[in-house]
């Protein structure tokens, strides 16, 4: 998710109660160098200049509003000037006050006195969100090109501007819009909020005892195929059960993006997606078209861990992500070691940079009762970041770890960049990350013996068939959705119906077709945070980075310099353009061809494993 000046990438459903286990060796973010506490006067008063910020803000874009600076470029380039100064440093305020509550909500949703500080915020957000729309309605009604001759500081805001320029076309009335950002306190944002507190609750009853939802399922990677599959059933169930409330809120969130689309007059919720995206129609399609035809590979995949498993015909649900291979034990520390050691084969800064957060305390590792399950870095202020994950003693938390230390590596090119410089879209946003994941992924490949590797290539193989084939699913439940939902509101049944058809139509014969997931529309917090189409930007990061690490491997001596830069301009041009400073063109189904190749060629290695690994190997 990235959303505005917060960054979190890959949020999970969130857990609760006491009974979650507690890890006391793994380290906790620290985040008191922000703040000594919710209740610090500090907070008080940086809430307090964010909010004075905000008046100053508004009553310059009303001067101007009402000005005729649009017919004289030259005195209209430094007000815009001085706005957009004005406005980043808002960004950069809001950046941290919202990380910092966040940091704490999320480690424990049940902590009253951090929802009772977001709840406070959330009115600032929605003033900040509307001064933005007031902002590029103004900047619409000015001739930016023009301005942006006239300015050094306009000039280096070029794209972002000309994004808000064309996205001003598709404004409602300035009333409308800011009446749309006040109700959304109490609709789409209030409804994402109850689902992420509500679904951290849930407990799910599993051998006579209550476990919280994310603990259930984290059995899908228990080594007993019993206890697999009953804490499948048992989520079902829970799901089943709660299937009301949460059908409510996407309902409603659904609803509240599809009205609101068809009121700015764009064509389509994917067409927004996909402005938001820095992308175009002709790229998706390619991506898309590539992933399609490559389905074939990923049911070689599925069908050949089946075949590992016991099972006659394709994989049950409930085994997707069951181990295979010998999974080893990775402690903390060995991954903290391991991680340090391989980013420095990459370069220098890449090691130093993970030995500082390792050292700041920039990593939440420790499950724990009302923590967030899943992983997601956040920007916090400058070049540092916090990383929340839920550290398991195998090597695929080792590769989350990894994973989101790109995501903070990210942050610290982006640095030097302002708020409206760093406004990454999501298909750009994995690409640090995806490309820091398969440096470890393919270093432990070359050191562990025959069971591990097996282990560690199904752990990759696992998560790319979840961004390729999954996210399409994913995409088509949602495409069918949105079809649908401006008509009526869809019943908890209908949107089950919808996910299975999309899930037969994506996995085919790869998955067992009579023991599938009829409730991810529930597991996925992304359809409640997100507006619309999150899904797809996921799959472009995974193959993107899979064809800078190509790159790299055949030409190292002048990509790191390359690399960063491109890292640094995620927010200063669309996908195509930036894409092309490494001879890639997004546009090319050929791309996308040669990225899944390199999975292709990883499910050949995998089915050679299975035949020459026994499995008394895995013991």
């Amino acid at each position: 998710m990235y959303e505005g000046s917060l960054r979190a990438y890959g949020v999970g459903m969130s857990q609760s109660t006491a009974t979650a286990p507690v890890t006391p060796e793994l380290p906790k973010w620290d985040l008191s160098v922000y703040f000594q506490s919710l209740d610090d006067p500090a907070l008080d008063e940086a809430i307090s200049a964010f909010h004075m910020g905000l008046d100053e803000l508004e009553r310059m874009l009303d001067v101007h509003a009402e000005s005729d600076e649009a017919t004289k470029p030259d005195e209209a380039a430094p007000a815009l000037e001085e706005i957009i100064n004005r406005f980043n440093a808002l960004g950069d305020q809001l950046m941290l006050l919202r990380s910092y509550i966040h940091g704490h909500i999320t480690t424990n949703s049940r902590n009253e006195r951090a929802q009772a500080r977001n709840s406070e915020l959330q009115p600032l957000m929605t003033r900040f969100n509307t001064l933005s729309t007031q902002l590029k309605a103004w900047i619409g009604t000015l001739p930016i090109d023009s301005l942006i001759e006239r300015s050094d500081v306009l000039e280096a805001h070029a794209f972002a501007l000309r994004k808000m320029s064309e996205e001003a076309s598709k404004l409602m009335s300035a009333e409308e819009e800011a009446l749309a950002a006040q109700l959304a306190e109490t609709g789409g944002t209030a409804w994402a909020n109850l689902y992420g507190n509500f679904s951290s609750q849930i407990e799910v009853e599993l051998d006579g005892a209550a476990l919280p939802m994310s603990a259930v399922r984290n059995l899908a990677h228990d080594p007993s195929a019993e206890t697999r599959h009953k804490a499948y059933r048992a989520e079902l169930e829970a799901w089943r059960e709660n299937e009301v409330v949460i059908a409510a809120a996407l309902n409603s969130i659904k609803g509240e993006s599809a009205l609101l689309n068809r009121k700015r007059g764009w064509d389509g919720l994917l067409n927004e997606a996909l402005f938001r995206a820095n992308m175009d129609q002709t790229a998706l399609d390619a991506m898309m078209n590539a992933a399609r035809d490559a389905f074939p590979v990923f049911r070689r995949y599925l069908r050949a861990k089946a075949a590992r498993l016991g099972h006659q015909g394709g994989l049950p649900w409930y085994d997707l992500f069951a181990p295979v291979g010998a999974r080893g034990s990775w402690s903390y520390d060995e991954a903290m070691s391991f991680i340090e050691r391989h980013f420095r084969g990459y370069s220098g800064k890449l090691g130093d940079f993970a030995v500082r957060a390792f050292e700041e305390n920039w990593i939440d590792a420790a499950p724990a009762g009302g923590k967030r399950d899943g992983a997601f870095c956040m920007g916090t202020r400058g070049d540092e970041s916090r990383i929340l994950m839920n550290f398991k003693p195998a090597f695929g938390s080792v590769a989350t770890l990894a994973h989101e230390l790109g995501h903070g590596y990210h942050n610290v090119c982006l640095a030097e960049r302002t708020p409206l410089q760093r406004q990454t879209p999501m298909t750009l946003a994995e690409t640090a990350s995806i490309f820091c994941e398969t440096i470890i992924k393919r270093a432990a490949l070359r050191e562990t013996e025959a069971a591990e590797q097996l282990s560690i290539l199904e752990a990759s193989l696992q998560g790319a068939n979840q961004v390729v084939v999954d996210i399409t699913s994913r995409f088509e439940f949602e495409s069918a959705v949105l079809e649908r939902r401006p008509h009526r509101e869809l019943a908890a049944r209908e949107f089950c119906e919808i996910m299975l058809e999309a899930q037969r139509n994506t996995y085919g014969d790869g998955l067992d077709a009579d023991a599938l997931h009829a409730y991810m529309w529930a597991v996925k917090p992304h359809y409640y945070a997100w507006r619309s189409f999150y899904n797809f930007p996921y799959m472009f990061g995974l193959l993107f980075g899979l064809g800078l690490y190509a790159i790299y491997q055949e030409s190292p001596e002048d990509f790191y310099g390359r690399y960063d830069e491109l890292l640094s301009s995620t927010g200063l041009d669309d996908a195509a353009s930036l894409s092309a400073g490494f001879g890639i063109d997004i546009r090319d189904r050929g791309f996308w061809d040669g990225s899944l190749k390199v999975i292709e060629e990883d499910v050949a290695r995998f089915e050679r494993l299975c035949k020459e690994v026994p499995a008394e190997a895995e013991e």
